[in-house]
């Protein structure tokens, strides 16, 4: 092993650095190859750091020599730099295999060098050596590749998000603004740890530390402190991990947490999680995708809805549906995903109904695995969608060319699911008409199986709700797409919040007048970004941003009349 390391020595990257203090800190100045290999790879190493280094005359051991279990419970931070007790290696290590390669120089090349010599060695033949301080260290920090720029975008002047001092409203402003309840709302896939090195691959522009659970947990729920929703709906929120670490963080920031695990061997799932001082919990009801008696419905995905009571200024009868899902990712089968997507809206449709008939305003978060403009995105936000002679390759949108050419069939999902065309329960849309038709005849059999088989043989899906999506995915100045997911094969919008819209004929716009029977208004949201904004912080994960995905965040209003 010992004859290998001057070539995986040349593997490491430009100018890296690895410091070590009495905390056993571990961190790096310059971005280095992926390929390196860590101590797992070489049992005799008993310090935390990568093999490849300089076993040349003039190196010296680092002063930390802890085992590696200490170092892996210790509260380490890639950010803290120390000066004593460092190596180097030179530029001359990456000469033999030609540098890093173009297209990472492409994504890094507006990134600064934060490593920067005092002084050179009298022979060109002596390895640098480089020190520090610091204050210099510091102060890289603070301009290292840097965090994602991202602004708040408001549509209502009186948005809790941008408050002024204005004191001067009448008694009639007083007694309207009571009867609002302004909250926030966020959806973020937090990359689950264990689909992430199932798909390696995808991230072949990260360097490996950054990978670690360790690493990015701490950076995850600095977001969530940072953005402090009132409700969060997160996806690929592994079981364990969640059991463990995330539960118990965020029940310590006021959040009451619900849970609903894949029913297959993925270890993740769904959470919805809100303030308490904020809201209190009606009733929770997960969603299970998969169906062992329906061939079609093969796949483990879930949902989660949940019937929330606003505790402030509203009437005692006020509710908010809130619902969260991640629906199959495979671009070929767009009749799992239209049929994934059916179950959740009748099981909101199912939990959102009041007496009256009418629907609670809801909100549906999640990752869609669908793009902006795609049949199954029209069909949310549209309420319709016929699907005669579509392919199950193109009802995503998430492949330019589809490779899914086999058309839908009608109906896409047997009867037995107990699922109409309109996206409710068949039962309870039975229900419904009977109670619209008080005292008539009852219908006889053969009329029921006309309308059962007229139902079948309908290529149109329905749902009953008006639905707004909170961002429009292109920006009106450049018509750049948005983008709230990167990694190192493709950069799009799968993520959406979509709400309830005013009660009109029209599509509800941001800042719309609500409806007569009140509901949400759009008061604010959280702005998104090109592709080119996020390779110039290297794609995601990165030091920052520790998902693949960006957090969605927006403020409604909800308003009673």
């Amino acid at each position: 092993r010992h004859s290998m390391l001057p070539r995986q020595m040349q593997r490491v990257g430009r100018d890296w650095i690895a410091h070590w203090n009495s905390s056993q800190v571990f961190s790096w100045n310059n971005p280095f190859s992926n390929c390196m290999r860590w101590v797992g790879h070489y049992p005799w190493a008993t310090f935390p750091f990568s093999v490849p280094f300089d076993f040349s005359a003039n190196w010296r051991w680092p002063l930390f020599l802890g085992p590696w279990r200490q170092f892996q419970n210790s509260n380490w931070q890639l950010d803290n730099f120390t000066q004593n007790c460092c190596f180097h290696l030179s530029n001359s290590n990456m000469k033999s295999e030609g540098g890093e390669p173009s297209t990472k120089k492409r994504r890094l090349g507006d990134q600064c060098d934060t490593s920067t010599p005092e002084a050179e060695t009298s022979s060109s033949n002596q390895r640098e050596t480089l020190h520090l301080s610091i204050v210099q260290n510091e102060v890289n920090c603070t301009s290292k590749r840097g965090a994602i720029q991202r602004h708040w975008e408001y549509f209502c002047q009186h948005s809790r998000t941008m408050k002024t001092s204005e004191n001067k409203a009448t008694d009639q402003s007083n007694r309207e603004s009571e009867a609002k309840f302004d909250f926030t709302v966020m959806s973020y896939n937090i990359l689950s740890q264990n689909l992430l090195e199932d798909n390696s691959h995808l991230y072949k522009h990260c360097q490996q530390p950054l990978l670690i659970w360790a690493y990015r947990f701490p950076n995850i729920l600095q977001e969530i402190k940072q953005l402090d929703a009132d409700v969060l709906c997160l996806q690929e929120v592994q079981e364990d991990h969640y059991r463990t670490e995330i539960k118990s963080s965020l029940e310590s920031l006021g959040y009451h947490c619900e849970y609903k695990m894949r029913t297959g061997r993925k270890p993740d799932g769904c959470a919805i999680c809100f303030k308490t001082s904020k809201f209190n919990l009606i009733s929770s009801s997960p969603v299970e995708f998969f169906r062992r008696d329906i061939p079609l419905l093969d796949r483990d995905n879930v949902g989660l809805v949940l019937l929330l009571q606003p505790r402030l200024h509203c009437k005692a009868n006020a509710a908010v549906c809130i619902a969260n899902t991640h629906l199959l990712y495979n671009p070929r089968r767009g009749d799992i995903k239209l049929t994934q997507l059916a179950m959740l809206l009748a099981e909101i449709a199912s939990v959102a109904c009041q007496k009256d008939g009418t629907f609670c305003p809801i909100i549906i978060c999640g990752d869609f695995n669908s793009v902006p403009g795609s049949p199954l995105y029209s069909f949310i936000k549209e309420g319709k969608l016929n699907y005669e002679g579509l392919a199950i390759g193109k009802v995503s949108g998430q492949e330019q060319f589809p490779r899914g050419q086999r058309i839908l069939s009608i109906p896409i999902w047997p009867q037995k699911l107990g699922i109409s065309q309109n996206c409710v329960y068949e039962i309870k849309q039975q229900q419904k008409e009977e109670n619209t038709e008080e005292k008539t005849e009852a219908k006889s059999e053969d009329t029921e199986k006309i309308v059962i088989a007229s139902e079948k043989l309908s290529s149109k899906l329905q749902h009953h709700f008006k639905l707004s999506s909170v961002y429009s995915h292109y920006f009106p100045d450049t018509g750049k797409p948005e983008v709230t997911t990167c990694h190192s094969r493709s950069a799009v919008t799968v993520d959406y919040i979509f709400f309830s819209a005013a009660n009109n004929d029209g599509p509800a716009q941001p800042g719309a007048e609500d409806s007569l029977n009140g509901g949400l208004k759009l008061l604010g949201r959280l702005a998104l970004v090109t592709e080119q904004d996020l390779w110039t912080v290297n794609g995601l994960p990165n030091e920052n941003n520790s998902s693949d995905h960006l957090p969605l965040l927006a403020e409604f209003r909800l308003i009673e009349r």
